[in-house]
Order: C-alpha cells, then sequence, then structure tokens
C-alpha cells in the first residue's frame, strides 16, 4: 500500500541530509513534497540544492515542488504556503525540518549566531507551522513533525553549549504547546530526534570524521518519521520519539544494516542520555 500517494508535505530546508532522505521516502508513495530552502547554487562544503533535491525526490516516484524560501521571513513563507496549495490543493502534514546549529559556549557564542539558530530553529518552526495549520485541519491524517530532541532540563545539556540548547528545545516546546492546542481538530503535533549521531554532511563538519564512524545513516530517521507519519493524528499526538524506540515498536529488532560502521562503537546524540554504557557520548 502507497500509504502517502498524493498526500501533500512541506518541509522546512530539504535539500540535503535527513530532511532530503525523509521527503524520498515519502515520495517513494508518490506523495507531494513542498521543499522550502535558499540553497539555489551548490554550497562549497554541503551537497545538494533545492533543484537537485527536486531531482531526487522525482527519481523515487515522488511529486516534488521546490520553492526559494528563507524561512525566517514571513512573506517568504506565506507564499511558499501559498505555492504548495495552489499547486497541490492543501497540506497534509508539516515537517519542521531546518536547522542551525553552532556549538560554543556563552562568551564564545557571537549573538549573530545566537540570532541565527533561534531565528531558524524556534521562530520558523513557530512559523510554518502557524502558516500550515488553516489546511492541515482539513488535511488527511494531519501531522506536524518536528525534528527536535525530547524535552530534559539537565543543566549538563545547557552547560555544553547555552545557545544551541535552548534553539533546540525551543523547537520542542512549540511542538508540546501545538499538540495540546490542535488536538481538537485532529492535528498530530509530534518531536523526531536521532538516539545516535547520523552521517550527514553537517555532522561531519560539526563531530568530526573519526566520530561519524559510531553514526548511523540518515535511513534510520527518515523510516521513523515514516512510521510516525502513519499513525493515527487523533491517537499519537505531544511525544517526544526517538528513532530507534520508533523502529522497535514497528517490529525491527536488527539495526546493524543502518550502522555506518557495524564494528565501532555507536555513537549516542546530544540530548539523549539513557543509551547503554558502551556507546560513547558525543
Amino acid at each position: 500500500m502507497s500509504f502517502f500517494k498524493d498526500k501533500t508535505v512541506i518541509m522546512s530546508g530539504g535539500s540535503r541530509g535527513v530532511g532530503l532522505e525523509i521527503a524520498k521516502a515519502l515520495g517513494k508513495d508518490g506523495a507531494n513534497i513542498v521543499i522550502l530552502a535558499k540553497t539555489t547554487e551548490p554550497h562549497p562544503t554541503l551537497p545538494g540544492t533545492i533543484y537537485t533535491a527536486a531531482e531526487e525526490i522525482e527519481s523515487v516516484g515522488g511529486n516534488p515542488l521546490p520553492v526559494v524560501c528563507d524561512i525566517r521571513f514571513e512573506e517568504q513563507v506565506e507564499n511558499a504556503v501559498s505555492e504548495a496549495v495552489k499547486k497541490f490543493g492543501g497540506i497534509d502534514i508539516c515537517i519542521n525540518n531546518a536547522s542551525a546549529i553552532h556549538l560554543t559556549d556563552t562568551v564564545n557564542t557571537p549573538m549573530k549566531r545566537y540570532d541565527l539558530m533561534h531565528g531558524i530553529n524556534v521562530r520558523s518552526t513557530f512559523m510554518l507551522s502557524q502558516k500550515t495549520i488553516p489546511y492541515l485541519k482539513n488535511g488527511d491524517n494531519p501531522h506536524i513533525l518536528t525534528l527536535s530532541p525530547p524535552l530534559d532540563i539537565d543543566r549538563k545539556w545547557f552547560g555544553m553549549t547555552l545557545a544551541y540548547t535552548t534553539a533546540k528545545y525551543g523547537m520542542s516546546l512549540v511542538a508540546h504547546g501545538l499538540a495540546e492546542e490542535l488536538g481538537k481538530f485532529g492535528v498530530a503535533s509530534n518531536c523526531l530526534w536521532p538516539r545516535t549521531s547520523l552521517d550527514t554532511a553537517a555532522v561531519r563538519n560539526v563531530i568530526g570524521a573519526e566520530l561519524v564512524k559510531g553514526s548511523r545513516k540518515p535511513s534510520i530517521y527518515a523510516d521513523a518519521a515514516y512510521a510516525v507519519l502513519k499513525r493515527d493524528s487523533n491517537e499519537n499526538t505531544g511525544n517526544f520519539y526517538l528513532d530507534q524506540d520508533v523502529l522497535e515498536e514497528e517490529g525491527v529488532t536488527d539495526f546493524t544494516d543502518y550502522a555506518v560502521d557495524p564494528e565501532s562503537k555507536l555513537v549516542s546524540d546530544f540530548f539523549v542520555d539513557d543509551n547503554p554504557e558502551d556507546w560513547i557520548q558525543a
């Protein structure tokens, strides 16, 4: 069964990394995928543009609509949502994927970086969700999925990198509030976060190639997102999911194929504190 055939998904980012993997997973079912990103030219260190992403989505069976959009600006987001509705007739799923990262302590965080992280991570999650809600209310099994961590106020996460932590937790707080606000309309709002680090170009730039050996492929995140978005929006909302937990609930018991290097110890992702003792903490 092609569960997402003809359903319309709007996603912030999506030109590369986990966003693109999720888009392709849904696209294989024949979903309409609207990707909002501003990358129109190749980046020096990060592969992919909004147009190459559209080609990849189309190659697996999806119906892409690449929209050039800086999600920090309300007018551009409103225009992107309008384009999606004009082309596909509505919106069934909103994925808040776009995120900025800068791992520094407080003294070494330029305010420009602070503003960027909170503008993209928190404000844009709120704004894209806000602009799609009127359409989600009329959607088929409507979901908002935010790629952000479980809320854990252990001070160690804040002490490591305060600006980034508050930006990511801000995304989770928005999603948490939306679950309560939209539940009466049958619109689900959940968060999804990786249990381990993932092998993406962005992660390689942050944690280094050596630790990537202990990462998993982004396909695990995509498979988990697919599973969450299939669930009944009236019954599955307000959750902070971890990708491995979702797949275990779906009956997956062997995660070897997701490993970059099955012989390496797995590296726990940021904000995850309940992994086995023989894993490495990023």
